[in-house]
């Protein structure tokens, strides 16, 4: 009989794991006077669950009573960490597992899509249960082996609700709807599961109208059903009806909250995704790791610094600051505000970090310019034992290309697939055409197109169409141009391309036929706008604006920063403008600019020494990058500026790309 001190010690132990706190947990175990097997097996569950693996390992051996609870607390630990070569070796090693330790085991290996090593154990199985065939079904189910799945439940000897619904999920994830509907509408007996996975089944593939059917004739309806049906919409882009179903709900839980946040924020109403994330905290909702998620999304996309760092504050106090879930996304916020040493702080401050935090920081320092940067974040994750994939060398390449590191970029696109086991894809492909053409090896760039394993896509060529413009190639140009409309005969941002290629060597008669094909073809040019956020506030500037309030005031600024700007020797790139009209009619157009217009109503609006950080939607202009230097020397400002490739930091006369954009 175990004495009411290591009880109380047991008691407490299990408090600081249920509250993730490990450190504490620990310091108790190592106080206790007298240990018995519960506290062992406290303590390995503990480290199997935060992934601690090798701790799990360590207290497991150093266990002097084992049952067969402390077996499946290690077999678990290296299942859950798809460890599974491991956790065989330990199954192997026992000849008493219970049923349940099978199922675990068989379950490892569905989840890691190792479905021969499953039927294999299932096979060898003394004794199976309902959850051993359930398992197996499902697993070749959702792994599109439809068949075997489905012959696996014609023998299986018992079925259940959860049978008979792995079997319509698995038909619904293979697009065979049909047969979905028939095996559910021939089960004995449906449950919420089974109505919802239906529901969901027909949101997916985009059947809104059967889905509503379903629904509204389902006589079961939890909060999952209420939550299917908000998630469907809103992921279809319905987003009124979403919200009419939301507004509906008898009981909402975190999940519903979240899915109209992503709904509204997706669909682009980001005030109404802020406004409802800021409604979920007053009613009292805890607001989950999702719903912070969408939150700090939002403010990345838009910008929307100071609203970020609020956010930041409320994850902290509600404990969730250091996870990988939320603290990948506050890392990718600070990067897309422009706040470089905000996002380097919270990495460094994550206690956690998995590839996606890696690939987070290499990414983000590329987009801003800093390759030098990424390609050191690049050699600590390979210290740090973490395998690159795909996404990884996407960003590596990028920040090669960014900053034209050519030779950097070329070694790591020839050694990557030998050293990291990563083969050169499609987005690979685009990145090495862009390192080479921005630097004008545009020879190697066409080579590359040609000899590539794939057909090469849209995103290629413009790869090349953009590199031929800065190299002033017309004929290359051309030919890419011709490519894309090919593939994508509604793209205006290529007929701009090609229209700026044009109009830079002043060749107004090809300029005038493009625009012909451009109103032929229905095509529309995107129009540009700029924003930027100010106490909390967005104010968005297209070109030319004559609506924003205080407008006067902004062209009246902008009048005399013209005026000491070419004192200092600003020219207009008047060769960008692609209409065949007089110098001064080109340098108005070129002055009012959107993102001309949102700097100055910064320097107006935001107190001298701290930054300026501006969106634009399109590429920023030849003409207002060259301006915007001059500008944040003639101010003394630090002036970030987002646009549709990448961020261009202004400071002091230069920029952080060195004019190789």
């Amino acid at each position: 009989m175990p004495d009411r001190d290591t009880v109380s010690y047991n008691t407490m132990i299990q408090g600081c794991v249920r509250n993730r706190n490990l450190s504490a947990a620990r310091q108790l175990f190592d106080e206790m006077p007298h240990r018995d097997t519960v506290s062992w097996n406290t303590l390995i569950s503990a480290y199997a669950e935060c992934g601690r693996v090798e701790l799990a390992r360590q207290t497991f051996d150093a266990t002097p009573n084992k049952n067969s609870i402390s077996w499946n607390g290690l077999l678990a630990a290296y299942v859950q960490n798809g460890r599974l070569d491991d956790a065989r070796k330990l199954f192997d090693s026992n000849p008493h597992w219970e049923a349940v330790s099978w199922n675990a085991m068989i379950a490892g290996y569905v989840r890691r899509k190792r479905l021969v090593d499953a039927q294999l154990l299932f096979d060898r199985m003394p004794r199976r249960d309902i959850i051993s065939w359930n398992t197996m079904i499902s697993g070749y189910a959702q792994n599109g082996d439809i068949a075997e799945a489905r012959q696996l439940f014609e023998i299986s000897p018992n079925k259940d609700v959860f049978t008979w619904t792995a079997m319509v999920s698995g038909y619904a994830q293979n697009g065979m709807m049909e047969e979905a509907r028939r095996v559910f509408n021939e089960m004995p007996d449906r449950n919420s599961v089974s109505w919802n996975a239906m529901i969901g089944a027909y949101m997916q593939c985009g059947n809104v109208g059967e889905a509503r059917q379903l629904f509204e004739a389902m006589r079961c309806r939890n909060i999952s059903s209420w939550n299917t049906m908000v998630t469907g919409y809103a992921q279809a882009g319905m987003i009124e009806d979403a919200r009419r179903v939301f507004d509906e709900m008898p009981q909402r839980d975190s999940v519903s909250w979240a899915a109209m946040i992503a709904g509204y924020s997706q669909s682009g109403f980001s005030e109404e995704a802020l406004r409802l994330f800021l409604e979920m905290g007053r009613n009292g909702e805890r607001v989950n790791r999702s719903s912070f998620t969408c939150a700090l999304s939002t403010c990345g996309d838009n910008a929307m610094l100071e609203c970020g760092k609020q956010l930041h504050g409320r994850l902290v106090k509600a404990g969730y600051g250091l996870g990988c879930f939320v603290g990948n996304a506050l890392i990718a916020m600070y990067f897309k505000c422009g706040s470089i040493d905000e996002a380097s702080m919270a990495f460094k401050e994550m206690k956690e970090k998995d590839v996606v935090s890696w690939n987070t920081m290499i990414a983000g320092y590329a987009r801003h310019g800093f390759g030098n940067e990424a390609l050191q974040v690049f050699d600590q994750m390979r210290t740090k034992g973490i395998k690159p994939d795909d996404v990884t060398m996407v960003g590596v390449l990028s920040a090669c290309g960014h900053t034209g590191l050519v030779d950097k970029g070329i070694a790591y696109f020839n050694s990557m697939h030998k050293e990291f086991g990563v083969s050169p894809k499609a987005e690979h492909y685009t990145c090495m055409i862009d390192l080479l053409g921005r630097a004008g090896r545009l020879a190697e760039a066409q080579a590359l197109i040609r000899d590539m394993p794939m057909e090469p896509d849209a995103t290629m060529w413009g790869a090349l169409l953009g590199a031929s413009r800065i190299h002033k190639n017309s004929k290359l140009g051309e030919k890419a141009a011709e490519k894309i409309f090919e593939m994508e005969p509604e793209n205006s941002g290529m007929y701009v391309l090609l229209s700026n290629m044009y109009a830079s060597s002043k060749k107004w008669t090809d300029v005038g036929k493009l625009r012909k094909i451009m109103q032929e073809r229905g095509v529309k040019k995107v129009p540009g706008f700029s924003w930027i956020e100010v106490k909390n506030v967005v104010h968005s500037f297209s070109v030319g604006d004559l609506v924003h309030p205080e407008k006067e005031k902004i062209y009246a600024f902008l009048e005399e920063l013209d005026m000491k700007m070419k004192t200092a020797g600003y020219l207009s790139a008047t060769e960008m403008i692609l209409h065949d009209v007089e110098e001064e009619e080109k340098e108005h157009l070129l002055k009012y600019h959107s993102e001309k217009l949102a700097v100055a109503f910064g320097i107006l609006n935001v107190p001298p020494g701290r930054p300026l950080r501006v969106i634009k939607n399109l590429r920023v202009c030849q003409d207002c990058h060259n301006a915007i230097k001059y500008i944040s020397a003639i101010e003394d400002r630090l002036i970030i500026l987002r646009d549709s490739n990448r961020f261009h930091h202004f400071n002091g006369g230069s920029c952080s790309c060195g004019d190789y954009w």
